[in-house]
């Protein structure tokens, strides 16, 4: 059977373009608009710093989330958040396993405040339990805002690429004074922390001269909880830096 050509109409007169069938457009869905997502990037700041408004002595973790409670590194960092927390200050992670649970154990049985800014991932991201104030997050670059947020010391300990993003852009921030007075910055473990500082100085510094010597004074790498407690413990208050 011959189909019909809908080019033309009952005369078979062949009709302009514009007289022509025309598909019903598809409906934009309004979450993937531009204005919404700006609406969205504003109400998780706005909740965010609300959300950290009435927490002092602040001291954020990162880390891997890969970590097992068996881990050296998951040890130490649950040590040194017990010893933060029982010292009056507040342990801030992003919320979910490894290292982060880690601390958060450490200040949950330090009877302190245990913090999580959590955000949501395909395999690895859950909310751990030790988190007892907990919020979550869409967008990775407003939770790294939050967890930046009027810290009086950041701590690293081994991790993936979000730990050495997440370094490389508080160490960016104090070199470039958006983060003053300038804020500890511990990097826990020698044996993963020294070949990356260690090319730093060789071909960043030595090599190419794209920074200044100075700049390696922002972090300190150290082996154990006691050194890290003890170079936190006589840092200065810090006052929220918006």
């Amino acid at each position: 059977m011959k189909k019909e050509n809908t080019n033309y109409d009952k005369s078979n007169v062949l009709l302009p373009a514009s007289k022509l069938p025309q598909a019903e457009p598809k409906k934009r869905d309004f979450r993937q608009t531009a204005q919404w997502r700006i609406f969205r990037i504003m109400a998780e700041f706005i909740e965010g710093f609300q959300f950290l408004a009435d927490f002092k002595k602040t001291v954020t973790f990162f880390g891997s989330a890969r970590f097992p409670e068996d881990n050296p590194h998951y040890k130490k960092a649950r040590k040194l958040a017990n010893l933060l927390g029982k010292a009056g200050f507040t342990i801030i992670t992003g919320g979910g396993p490894g290292i982060m649970e880690a601390a958060n154990r450490g200040a949950y049985e330090a009877k302190n405040h245990s913090v999580g800014l959590n955000i949501q991932l395909p395999y690895e991201q859950r909310i751990n339990k030790y988190v007892k104030k907990g919020i979550g997050f869409h967008y990775f670059f407003t939770r790294k805002v939050i967890l930046s947020y009027s810290a009086q010391a950041y701590v690293y300990f081994p991790g993936g690429f979000g730990t050495l993003d997440e370094f490389f852009e508080i160490i960016t921030l104090i070199q470039t004074k958006k983060i003053v007075p300038k804020i500890p910055v511990i990097c826990v473990g020698k044996e993963y922390w020294d070949p990356i500082l260690k090319w730093i100085d060789k071909d960043v510094y030595g090599k190419f001269k794209a920074i200044d010597k100075e700049d390696e004074k922002i972090y300190t790498v150290v082996d154990s909880p006691e050194e890290a407690f003890k170079i936190i413990k006589a840092s200065k208050k810090r006052t929220p830096w918006i």
